[in-house]
């Protein structure tokens, strides 16, 4: 049945008077609306003062706060939060490789405030950060945190709008200055410092002759401006070779091996003796395959080795030194900043200036630069 926005607003009156207190998915649920069109109807019935607004849920006004949280009006069994706290949306291109540990950063944050999370992956496919995130309001999101499938900075020609009517932060993104999206609160690692923690402990150690390897992604594009400034700071003009590059997406054996190759002719023939590589499951790739191209190679006798990332570089036969981005933090903090966004709203707040979060990699120190 279809109902005017009165007659809509009229219900949803009814039910709450009823009830004390409903969660906005119930009203969609009972209406046979969208918990978009539900949250809108809460909001303006709230904001004219007929209901209490808290937290993903109305209240009939002077309804104690402690009231039901689940309601005769349940069809399903509870797939609620677990506590008292909202409903969050996460969004990321893929639910492996970088972007698990800063999941279950997310994952443990949002728990401890008490509330329940929802994943939304894009795949790097075009349309899908907007088509994605609208599953995820649909689906009753009170607040979304946002990995857009960005290459570069979000001025690409396919890049998402990223216009929400909930509050939203930004992971891991960095977007470009004039963009709308660079108004929106982000949380970043600051991989153009990690790119130079890399080259600095490199320079350290003896070596000048540094070159770079890395694919096409928003983290790789600030990796390179990092490890040119960074040689350009130590008065290295210019690097021994043109950075190779690697594939974008799923990992790519034959790419990997031309890269190899490519690296294994400037070794030997004496214009590179260390590397920085993105990401560490590459780097443990590449050592395998030069290894089988020349095993008389060694390492960090012959080359030295940082892997950029630190999934697993530790778990190499030879342990790779490695530059650890904070993505477990970045995930926390992220969902501490949304959670501060949805206070705000909730209690019709003067919002606090947008903020820009930027966290530190660290360096983990080990066998392939010849320290440990």
């Amino acid at each position: 049945m279809r109902f005017t926005v009165d007659e809509r607003h009229q219900r949803i009156l009814e039910l709450v008077r009823a009830h004390g207190t409903l969660r906005v998915a119930e009203l969609a649920d009972h209406l046979g609306i969208s918990t978009v069109t539900a949250r809108r109807d809460a909001e303006t019935l709230a904001s004219a003062g007929k209901l209490d607004r808290v937290r993903g849920s109305v209240s009939w006004p002077g309804t104690p706060p402690t009231g039901a949280r689940r309601t005769v009006l349940d069809r399903t069994p509870t797939a609620a939060a677990p506590g008292d706290g909202p409903l969050i949306g996460l969004l990321v291109p893929q639910p492996q490789h970088y972007f698990a540990e800063i999941i279950r950063g997310v994952t443990d944050a949002v728990r401890e405030a008490g509330g329940r999370l929802i994943l939304g992956f894009s795949a790097y496919a075009p349309g899908q950060d907007d088509a994605q995130a609208a599953r995820l309001l649909e689906a009753g999101a009170e607040g979304l945190l946002l990995t857009p499938g960005w290459m570069y900075d979000g001025t690409e020609a396919a890049a998402s709008q990223l216009i929400f009517d909930v509050p939203a932060v930004l992971l891991e993104r960095r977007p470009a200055a004039g963009t709308q999206a660079a108004e929106m609160d982000h949380v970043c690692s600051d991989h153009y410092a990690g790119a130079g923690l890399a080259v600095r402990h490199l320079v350290a150690r003896g070596h000048r002759d540094i070159a770079l390897l890395s694919g096409l992604s928003a983290p790789g594009t600030q990796v390179r401006a990092g490890y040119l400034a960074a040689l350009h700071s130590a008065g290295i003009e210019q690097p021994p070779i043109e950075p190779i590059e690697l594939y974008v997406g799923a990992i790519d054996h034959d790419r990997l091996m031309q890269a190899a190759k490519q690296l294994l002719d400037a070794v030997t023939g004496g214009k590179v003796s260390a590397a920085l590589v993105l990401s560490d499951d590459d780097a443990i790739v590449l050592l395998q395959m030069l290894r089988t191209l020349e095993p008389r190679i060694e390492v960090p006798k012959d080359l030295a080795l940082v892997a950029y990332g630190d999934d697993v570089a530790a778990l190499s036969d030879q342990p790779l030194t490695a530059v650890a981005p904070p993505k477990n933090e970045v995930g926390r903090a992220a969902v501490e900043l949304l959670l501060r966004r949805l206070r705000e709203v909730r209690e019709g707040a003067e919002p606090a200036p947008r903020t820009h979060l930027t966290l530190l990699p660290r360096l983990r120190v080990r066998r392939s630069c010849g320290t440990a």
